[in-house]
Order: structure tokens, then sequence, then C-alpha cells
């Protein structure tokens, strides 16, 4: 079996891309299901393991299996899940075999690969991804012991590095954009559009600059009541936006919708409403909750994930320090898990001695107790056994030794007496 990750992240691909990358939710499971029977197809020995990792800023196709050209199976198959060109798509791939998988796997869960360095929400998804992977019966033993290691990784860099200090959130970037559209956020009134962790978030940076109001838009009222009580808002239905929404200076978006949610005549129709006063746009969401068309308008400020992540490099030179103890971590954990994967690998071999082992053993016995029944003395009978056992164990590695020639003899030569050397 051989570990594997596929993917792209903001690094490699633009929102553009990246949204038609993307997993809803409700597809995971099912896809998860879609990769191990992919590798299967390959490879009719089956046990192939797979899990998924889809949010913003990547899309991951984690994998264990026994198909020869596994990266190229992964690859393919993201591009055939989704129906894209895989001419397109190829060039903004990773393509991590084992020990990179490993390494790049360690790095996502502390922080490091993400698009605000050091930040925790990822986390959280990972555990989301795994716990999906594992109801939909993609996790076996090499995908499980990864994660949780990760997780160890993960908790160790955070609890011994700064990785996290002077860093910009996501939200905190939203806030800082919008105050270079209007000076006082304390006369805006905030549109949320999602009820989710990241919306929960900006809500949270938002009602610290003390708005003129806040209201949450979901498509669940409940869900979006309870959130919008904890700011002192009030909630709407996404079916109320059509009409409601000129009526809002500040909107931010991040929901799991397939579709844009927010289309460009919308947005026209309540700039008009609005006598064209600037109405100042967030959309986190991937795939866009927001169409890319609206950026044209002359009284709309559009900023997408991606645009945001420009502003949360700022004072990444004051995290160097804290990114290379970091590296170090994941090195020598990674280093770890590779021991762990060869043991795994002589596994098989160490199941075969005994088996063969045990089936020695058991002939010997069966022949002493023959013996016994028999009304041979015990001691005679003891002896024979002892005997017959010595001779079955060494009849394989002398009969190797002397088929051997040249270097593959003295190495046996220099090796049989290590292995078969007894305790006293």
């Amino acid at each position: 079996m051989q570990l594997l990750a596929v993917g792209l992240n903001h690094n490699t691909a633009p929102v553009s891309l990246r949204e038609r990358l993307a997993f809803a939710p409700e597809q995971l499971g099912q896809a998860v299901v879609a990769a191990r029977s992919w590798f299967e197809r390959i490879d009719h020995r089956g046990s192939d393991e797979a899990a998924i990792l889809s949010t913003c800023n990547r899309t991951e196709l984690y994998a264990a299996s026994r198909v020869p050209d596994s990266l190229d199976a992964g690859a393919h198959f993201l591009a055939d899940f989704h129906k894209l060109n895989y001419a397109e798509l190829r060039p903004h791939l990773y393509l991590l075999p084992q020990h990179d998988a490993v390494r790049h796997t360690f790095r996502v869960a502390s922080g490091l690969d993400s698009m605000v360095l050091g930040e925790t929400q990822i986390l959280g998804q990972i555990k989301d991804a795994i716990r999906t992977a594992d109801e939909a019966g993609g996790l076996g033993t090499y995908l499980h012991q990864l994660f949780q290691r990760s997780f160890s990784v993960a908790k160790e860099v955070r609890s011994t590095t700064e990785i996290g200090a002077h860093s910009v959130s996501m939200a905190a970037a939203a806030v800082r954009l919008s105050q270079r559209i209007f000076d006082k956020i304390a006369e805006q009134n905030v549109l949320f559009i999602g009820a989710g962790e990241m919306i929960e978030l900006c809500a949270t940076h938002f009602a610290a600059q003390n708005p003129k109001s806040i209201t949450i838009a979901n498509r669940t009222l409940d869900r979006g009541e309870i959130l919008a009580h904890r700011f002192g808002g009030r909630a709407i239905r996404l079916a109320d936006l059509q009409d409601k929404l000129h009526q809002y200076d500040i909107v931010i978006s991040c929901t799991a919708s397939s579709l844009p949610l927010i289309g460009l005549g919308m947005v026209e129709r309540a700039i008009k409403a609005r006598r064209h006063k600037p109405m100042f746009m967030v959309d986190l969401a991937v795939p866009r909750d927001i169409e890319p068309e609206v950026a044209r308008l002359n009284d709309a400020f559009l900023y997408t994930v991606d645009d945001l992540g420009k502003v949360v490099q700022t004072g990444i030179e004051n995290r160097q320090a804290a990114v290379a103890q970091a590296e170090a971590i994941i090195e020598t954990r990674v280093q770890s898990f590779m021991h762990w994967i060869d043991d795994r690998a002589v596994v098989p071999v160490i199941q075969s001695l005994h088996e063969n082992g045990e089936a020695l053993r058991q002939l010997e016995l069966e022949r002493a107790r023959k013996m016994l029944a028999k009304g041979e003395d015990i001691d005679a009978v003891l002896e024979a056994l002892s005997k017959g056992l010595t001779a079955k164990f060494m009849h394989g590695p002398q009969q190797a030794l002397h088929r051997a020639q040249g270097e593959e003899r003295a190495h046996l030569a220099q090796l049989l007496p290590q292995l078969f050397r007894g305790r006293r």
C-alpha cells in the first residue's frame, strides 16, 4: 500500500478553478465511495482507502492504494468526478507520493499550508472530512494512522511554537478592507449570508466595530435566529434577499450553495435602490455565492477569498522563526511515521513466518502425541520433539545457504547467526 495526496489549493489554482473542483458537503460520502471504486477497478485486490478534504482554499484526495500509478489515477479521478478537462486541470494539481504526502498532511493540519498562516479552522475541517470518510468506509489502517498522527502534530506545533501569533484572520481582513470603503462601520448595516463557522467568526469581528445593525440571512431561519441573537441582530430567509439586499452597506457571504445566491441583476437593482451609495461585498464561499460579474459595477466593491488572502500575508516576516520551528517538528514526526510504514511493510512476512512456524509445531506435536499414545518413554518423546522442531526450523536457512553463491552466500553467512542467536 502506498500513501498519496492529490489536489490543488490557493497557491496553485485561482478561485474560478477551485470552485469547479470543490465537493459539496452532501457529496463527500458518495465521492469517497467513488474514489475507492476508482482505484479498485484498476487493481482488483481491493482494500484501497480514501478521504477527501474540500474547503474554500483547497480540494485534496488522500488515499492508500496498491495501484502502480496511483498518483495519476487519483488525479484522473478528480477530473472525472467533476467532468473537467484533465489537460486543463493537471497544471494546477500537486501529486504527492508517500513521504511527501505525509509531510503535506502534517503541514496542512498544523496551519502551515493555509492562506492564514497558523489558522486553526483547518483542523476542524480535516476532522469533519475524516469523520465523513470513516462513515463512508474510506478509512483503513494507513489513513486512520496518518490523520490521528496529523492531529497530534498539529497540537504539538500550536502548543510549542507561536505559529498563530501576529496572524491576520480572514474575518479581520474583511473588516480592514471594509474600512477602506466606509470610514465608520458603526454607521453601516451589515448582512451575513450563511450561519457556519466562518460567518460566525466574521460576525464576531464586525460586531466589535458596533455596526448600525447586523442581519443573518440563512436558508434555515431557526439557525439564523440563534446566531443573530448572539450579536443583537435579526434573521431573514435567503428568499428575502431579492427584496432586502439594498438595505445593506456591507455584505459577507459564505454558504455551501453549489450555485450563486446573488446575481448581477440583483445587485444592479440594489445599487439603483440605494441611489448608487457604495456596497462592500465579500464572498468567502467556494463555489462562489456572488456572481463575479458584480465586480464590474462602479458602486459595488466585491472581494473574493483570494483577495483577502493577499491582505493576511502582511506581517509574515514576524512569523518566520515560528515557521522554522514548526517545520522542524513536522520533519521529525514525518520520519517517525515513515518508520511505522516501513514496519507495516514487513507485517505480512512476520505473519507468514508465524504461520509456517505454527504448522511445523503442529506436525511435531502430533508426532509426539502418537509416540506417547504408543507408550514410549516421555523423555524420549521430548527429545524427539525438540530435535524434530530444530531440524524443521533449520532446514530452510541451511538450504538457502547451500544454494546461495558469492556475495549472497557471504551475506547469509553473516546474517543467519544473528537471526538464530538464542537468548541465554
